[in-house]
């Protein structure tokens, strides 16, 4: 909407203080030190750009009393702008200008107070003006703030997300970008962690919705990147945090596999690695958690379903194809000969046995495989196929 001519005392007034603007930026400059908390971290928001923004601001304003041209929305716009980017909160950018219009307002008014032919009808008209333009001056200075806040969320989001990437993929390993990385990410330079490998639920969904927030709610730091068909993360957890972590995994329905702890970021492929063959671990199991270090054996199995098929006819065949009932037995026997450290003693008191029952069961094992059990080569062997025929699927 058009502006009515200003009256020409107004118009002088501010001529006058524009004459002294630099004097004016700098005292305004000064009073949000006085009133501000974060104005006053020289290391977030340097006095000199509180200084250049007070000048311009104040510039514009007075401009507006001497002229009809509609507002230049620029300026506050650029402050509103700058503020978002040294992290300045919104609510704090209005309130310096409030009292930027507190101040200018006041500074009319001592003018205008000298000055012979300004009315008080004109002060009225004058301080409507004034705050029609505050108005004016802080929907500005919130859309321009939002828009970069937006910007800068966009940003930091795609750069964590790339940084997650170089981590995975061992792209990052010198100490300087590293050292950046892990600023960025907000993971500890050094520490205990643990890779999480997690199944999502579809294509490009989270597996683990919110579990980042959970996590920092436990004090736990963590960074995640979202495949099409797994979410994984980095977490830094000291051994007393280990529960915490696994009781916020544990609340989300989906499979989850978490690597062996380590101690330098730059292993982090390969801890991902291990992640994943926990996850394999649990393919049969609609949800859990599974840890490597649990069982690494299993996990190893579970990885390689072939190769762990093959081994079992290999090493166990002759034993399998007896007629059921013995199968069954000697499968049995052997099965508690491994759970009780190869004890014939031990095994005959679980299995309500004499121990003479069980080494001739255990010969009749050593003749149908061809393997003997005093051979270490051959008890690896026949326990390895062993867990492959009867794979674990273990859920914490």
């Amino acid at each position: 909407m058009p502006r009515t001519t200003p009256p020409e005392a107004i118009v002088e007034v501010a001529a006058l203080l524009l004459e002294t603007i630099d004097d004016l930026g700098l005292r305004l400059a000064r009073r949000f030190l006085a009133e501000l908390d974060t104005y006053r971290n020289e290391a977030q928001v340097p006095f000199d750009t509180i200084r250049t923004s007070c000048t311009r601001n104040l510039t514009l304003m007075l401009r507006h009393f001497t002229t009809t041209a509609p507002v230049d929305p620029e300026p506050p716009k650029e402050t509103g702008r700058l503020r978002a980017q040294q992290g300045v909160p919104l609510a704090e950018t209005l309130h310096a200008f409030r009292i930027g219009f507190e101040f200018l307002w006041s500074e009319l008014v001592s003018a205008s107070r000298r000055h012979p032919e300004v009315t008080d009808a004109m002060l009225v008209a004058l301080a409507a003006e004034v705050w029609a333009l505050s108005g004016e001056y802080a929907v500005a200075v919130a859309a321009a703030y939002r828009e970069t806040t937006t910007e800068l969320v966009l940003q930091r989001e795609h750069e964590r997300s790339v940084l997650v990437e170089a981590l995975f993929t061992g792209m990052i390993a010198d100490p300087t970008t590293l050292g950046e990385a892990t600023r960025i990410l907000g993971l500890p330079p050094t520490g205990r962690y643990v890779v999480v490998a997690a199944e999502a639920p579809a294509t490009g969904r989270e597996a683990l919705p919110g579990i980042e927030i959970a996590l920092r709610a436990a004090q736990i730091t963590s960074a995640w990147r979202l495949l099409p068909d797994q979410q994984i993360g980095v977490l830094a957890l000291p051994e007393p945090r280990e529960p915490s972590a696994l009781k916020a995994l544990r609340a989300h329905h989906t499979r989850v596999g978490i690597s062996p702890p380590y101690d330098a970021l730059p292993e982090t492929p390969q801890a991902l690695h291990f992640a994943r063959l926990a996850l394999t671990g649990l393919r049969d199991r609609p949800r859990g958690v599974a840890r490597f270090d649990d069982d690494p054996l299993a996990m190893l199995i579970a990885a390689a379903p072939i190769e762990a098929e093959r081994m079992t006819r290999v090493s166990l065949g002759p034993l399998l194809a007896l007629p059921y009932e013995e199968r069954e037995r000697l499968l049995l026997t052997l099965r508690t000969w491994y759970a009780e450290n190869g004890s014939a003693a031990d095994t005959g008191r679980e299995l309500f046995l004499h121990p003479n029952s069980v080494r001739y069961r255990l010969r009749r094992i050593e003749e149908v495989t061809g393997r003997s059990l005093t051979d270490p080569r051959a008890v690896l062997e026949l326990g390895v196929a062993l867990r492959a025929l009867h794979r674990p699927n273990r859920s914490l």
